[in-house]
């Protein structure tokens, strides 16, 4: 299952608008070749090179590869790893955002009885955002969980992530639970908020 689009939202000062315009980009299945780019993307989205984290950022970004090329190995029933790659000439195809979608038992946050889909990992090269690849992935996502028979779709985003939570509130998301604060984790500078979708049937 592959997808194609094109955007030309975003204005970067070091590209031209012509250049942007003609950007292309994929929306595929990731593989095993991928997983360098992949572990060094969701790194440094939520991580970062600043204080501590830079000199921790290669053994994070160790840890996310060997995370993800252990689910990729080892797949469950239902589990997918998408990725967007920038196709615009032969030459290129950068992988340039990635998104993980499997599916959790019922627990503490989403109390349905029943196991539901959950979104993660949702992460875009910087020189790449707001390009519509976030929505892309998102909405890729949505036919997947679609397909494997679930009207629902949960995820987390930290509650002072403003950028993300706009792009999940104008796809329809919506507030499921707020995290309590004794819950927090002293390192995490804000606490997460799960957000939830129903899926319409046309996805």
């Amino acid at each position: 299952m592959t997808s194609w689009f094109f955007d030309h939202y975003h204005q970067d000062p070091d590209i031209s608008p012509a250049e942007q315009a003609s950007w292309q980009f994929q929306i595929r299945v990731a593989t095993a070749d991928d997983l360098t780019s992949i572990a060094h993307i969701i790194a440094e989205s939520f991580h970062g090179h600043d204080g501590f984290w830079g000199w921790a950022f290669p053994l994070v970004r160790l840890g996310i590869y060997e995370d993800l090329k252990h689910r990729l190995s080892s797949p469950a029933p239902h589990h997918v790893c998408l990725v967007a790659i920038e196709t615009t000439n032969a030459a290129s195809h950068h992988l340039v955002g990635t998104v993980e979608l499997g599916v959790r038992l019922s627990d503490s946050w989403v109390k349905t009885g029943r196991s539901f889909p959950y979104l993660s990992n949702l992460a875009v090269h910087p020189k790449y955002r707001r390009h519509g690849i976030a929505s892309g992935l998102l909405i890729k996502c949505e036919k997947f969980a679609h397909e494997w028979g679930f009207d629902d779709l949960y995820l987390h985003v930290l509650e002072n992530n403003h950028q993300a939570q706009q792009l999940y509130f104008k796809l329809g998301y919506k507030l499921h639970k707020s995290e309590s604060n004794w819950n927090r984790f002293p390192i995490r500078r804000s606490r997460q908020i799960l957000l939830h979708k129903h899926l319409s049937i046309e996805c």
